[in-house]
């Protein structure tokens, strides 16, 4: 039998997609809860097969924010553990602050639980360091304006000045105005990570040059779920077989990482 959970909300990051990149703790909780709110649209079915056999499970694709905390609240004031199920992980575009918030004005205890993000998993599938010594040490994750506007000071044409390893969420319908904002900093031939529903059993990671960014994504069909990763650090890379490319710049050898060359000094390697 498993173990009892008291009635709250657990804010939970389900990962990209790929059931084996949940936490343990997220597993866990989710073996456990009386109710799982799972946002159908962008988690897999496959995330939800280690629930209990009479768990509820409330789908919430076609549902308000307001439906959505109201049937959170109701649960846990009768006494129910739930299980609020984000894609990713829940502090990016997840749109937690206002539950949380919500949660709080209930007076209904709830709890976060990170989860692993695209930009991670993606990384992972393209076998690529996104911060490599002597070529890129920052990452910059955003999106692009669109029914949601982004801050001025956020501007994608402002932020590509930084030439950063750059991941961009929920642009794929905006890719044009990307693609031409991003060129404006970038060199054309800056690979680009089209990763469309990474961890899905039907994903899709195709390498291409910032030039072809929109005109790849178009020929695709690529219109929601996809993550796109801009960085000249994926020309350090070794492409993996299962992955796309065209017109993909050959590997170049980068600067090796001070970290661990026997020249350099540290508390638990002194001279």
């Amino acid at each position: 039998m498993q173990p009892f959970l008291p009635p709250m909300v657990y804010i939970v990051g389900a990962g990209p997609g790929d059931p084996e990149l949940l936490t343990v703790k997220a597993h866990r909780l989710l073996a456990q809860a009386d109710v799982v709110v799972v946002a159908d649209s962008l988690v897999p079915e496959q995330l939800l097969r280690s629930l209990r056999s009479d768990a509820e499970v409330i789908r919430t694709a076609h549902k308000t924010l307001d439906e959505i905390l109201a049937v959170m609240v109701a649960k846990v004031q009768a006494g129910k553990s739930v299980v609020r199920l984000h894609s990713g992980d829940p502090c990016l575009y997840g749109a937690i602050q206002e539950q949380m918030q919500a949660l709080l004005e209930a007076e209904i205890p709830f709890e976060v639980i990170p989860g692993i993000s695209a930009f991670q998993a993606a990384a992972a599938k393209l076998r690529v360091e996104l911060t490599v010594p002597g070529i890129v040490q920052s990452i910059i994750l955003t999106r692009i304006s669109g029914r949601t506007q982004v801050p001025e000071a956020e501007e994608l044409s402002t932020l590509a000045a930084h030439q950063a390893s750059l991941c961009l969420y929920l642009s794929a319908q905006h890719v044009e105005k990307a693609q031409q904002q991003l060129m404006q900093h970038y060199p054309a031939n800056t690979p680009v990570a089209i990763c469309f529903r990474i961890g899905w059993e039907d994903e899709k990671i195709l390498l291409v040059p910032l030039t072809q960014m929109a005109e790849v994504t178009q020929a695709e069909n690529l219109i929601r779920t996809t993550l796109y990763i801009v960085s000249p650090a994926l020309a350090a890379t070794t492409v993996p077989k299962t992955i796309a490319t065209q017109n993909f710049s050959a590997p170049f050898a980068p600067t090796r990482s001070r970290l661990y060359n026997p020249e350099h000094n540290h508390i638990f390697r002194p001279s």
